[in-house]
């Protein structure tokens, strides 16, 4: 099949031309629920297919999407949660997820997911940002919330097998009880549909709200850069408790009609054979950590799938030239690397639908709706080939739709760019090849960490006086978080110690976000203010690595 040309694509891209692709109006009223739902409900298409832990599947039509999110709106109504109001999931991948994105989307609600492997203070501190007024869950994450202080109120999945808490509502016995037609909110493109939750370097994460005029840039991402066709079977391993999972393992794929998988297991190379196989996949997405386990699998494994695969997509850090090389050789696969944000999802790519020059170990080029920039400190366009801060040009981006942060100044907007904090060159030949962070956001297995929110975690241990939390140059993982603790009067450092500090840090954040090496030190760098340097400590890493 010829490759549409990509300089036409972006020359002659069109948002009104998009927007008609739409069955609501941006500007009159619009509902994501019906976008990505009600419009292929009368067909006899799958919208989900399911594969449990135990090789067991299932699978949600659109019609039964479209009845079961009708539900759940109308539960929210009968709560009194509405348009602007939030609606919070931590949850595994499993049908009722998808039910609760959608029926809170239907409502005219936003939804805010929680990565089921956040502990109690980080998910406290997001339902704090958000107000959420209801947060639905699973019997493994509901203990949870006993620790968090907040008020909203709580339903379970899946609670039959033990008794739910009296204020407690039952997924299964609440919508059992409700209508499965439920008029769809309207809204308008500005207002917000979900919220998302951002690191940052000198606080604690920030809200990102996401208006529907993301959709026809989550659209166009699934059409050129990840190649999403009718008769694709199509598997994005990302968890929808992040963003690139959010956007484009559940809306992406529904907005075309296309169904999408979940797998409620851990990612292993045995686990994705069994998956592509049972399920005939044939356009997968994911991220460079995991991609690489498959790597280090048995061959006699991984040559069960070769020439399955007819594209495949890779985000959420800089695409290894060994992964390349290795799909190509070992699976017949091409995978291509794709650069995006929370803020903004998915800017620059090498797009598999369309036809342009690659290079190994670029990012691309940008999607057509968007005009990139590489900027100095100064705001000023660098040179090819000068390393600068990429930024998106909001105002010759029709498809940009991040406004700013949640109630919150916005630094990275000013001068008519969005700053990335991700340090890239141009090629004369304007593709963007990655360099590196350029801020202190550490990048690990395809998850942004923010130090902050660590170091504010490892603080909270009684042995602890101050932190520092830095990248440390990691070949598996890209970077690991390491921090630099210094102890109070009287404790002694011991290894012991510093394993008490990880568990803390993991029990408390993530499984993601603890410190995978602790350094007791007696003092941290400095300003002559006081503020924390960082850069210094991250810079003495990198030297020890050769980096």
């Amino acid at each position: 099949m010829l490759r549409p040309d990509y300089a036409s694509a972006y020359e002659r891209f069109d948002l009104a031309a998009l927007q008609r692709q739409f069955a609501g109006s941006f500007e009159e009223g619009i509902n994501a629920c019906v976008e990505c739902c009600d419009r292929y409900a009368d067909t006899d298409r799958i919208a989900l297919r399911y594969v449990g832990q135990d090789g067991t599947s299932a699978s949600l039509t659109f019609k039964q999407l479209t009845q079961a999110a009708a539900r759940f709106a109308n539960f929210l109504k009968s709560q009194s949660i509405g348009k602007g109001d939030v609606v919070a999931g931590m949850l595994p991948r499993i049908p009722a997820t998808i039910i609760t994105i959608m029926g809170t989307l239907r409502a005219g609600a936003v939804y805010q997911p929680l990565f089921t492997a956040f502990g109690p203070r980080a998910v406290e501190q997001r339902l704090n940002t958000s107000k959420a007024k209801l947060v639905v869950t699973d019997p493994g994450n509901r203990p949870k919330l006993e620790e968090v202080n907040n008020a909203s109120t709580i339903m379970v999945v899946g609670g039959g097998a033990k008794p739910l808490r009296p204020s407690d509502f039952d997924f299964d016995a609440a919508l059992a009880g409700q209508s499965p037609s439920f008029a769809p909110v309207l809204l308008r493109g500005d207002d917000a549909m979900l919220l998302m939750s951002t690191s940052g370097t000198t606080g604690l994460p920030k809200g990102v709200p996401v208006p529907l005029n993301a959709l026809p840039s989550f659209r166009a991402y699934m059409v050129d850069a990840v190649d999403l066709r009718p008769d694709d079977r199509f598997w994005n391993i990302a968890d929808p408790g992040w963003a690139y999972g959010l956007y484009y393992a559940v809306i992406g794929p529904l907005l075309l009609g296309a169904a999408t998988t979940f797998y409620d297991g851990p990612f292993t190379a045995d686990s994705t054979v069994q998956v592509i196989r049972q399920l005939d996949i044939n356009n997968l997405a994911g991220s460079p950590t995991a991609f690489r386990l498959l790597i280090a699998a048995n061959p006699a494994t991984m040559a069960q799938i070769k020439g399955r695969l007819r594209v495949v997509s890779s985000a959420g850090e800089p695409l290894n030239p060994e992964v390349i090389r290795w799909f190509a050789s070992t699976l017949d696969a091409p995978i291509r690397d794709h650069y995006g944000q929370t803020e903004t999802g998915m800017v620059v790519c090498n797009h598999h639908a369309l036809a342009h020059i690659e290079h190994v170990g670029s990012a691309g080029l940008p999607m057509p709706g968007y005009k990139v920039a590489v900027l100095d400190e100064a705001g000023n366009i660098c040179a090819d080939n000068h390393p600068g801060v990429l930024a998106v040009d909001m105002a010759h981006s029709p498809l940009h739709w991040f406004k700013g942060y949640l109630q919150q100044e916005t630094p990275s907007i000013g001068g008519g760019y969005y700053r990335t904090g991700d340090s890239v060159e141009r090629e004369p030949d304007g593709t963007i090849s990655f360099v590196g962070r350029a801020d202190d956001i550490i990048t690990s297995s395809g998850y942004r960490i923010g130090p902050f929110e660590v170091e504010s975690a490892l603080i909270e241990h009684p042995s602890v006086v101050e932190s520092a939390v830095v990248a440390k140059p990691d070949p598996d993982r890209l970077e690991a978080v390491k921090a630099f603790v210094v102890l109070a009067a009287g404790v002694q450092p011991t290894a012991a110690l510093a394993e008490e500090l990880q568990i803390f840090v993991k029990r408390s954040l993530s499984a993601h976000a603890f410190p995978r090496e602790i350094e007791f030190v007696t003092q941290l760098p400095k300003t002559p203010s006081g503020k924390l340097q960082r850069f210094i400590l991250r810079n003495q890493e990198y030297a020890k690595a050769g980096k």
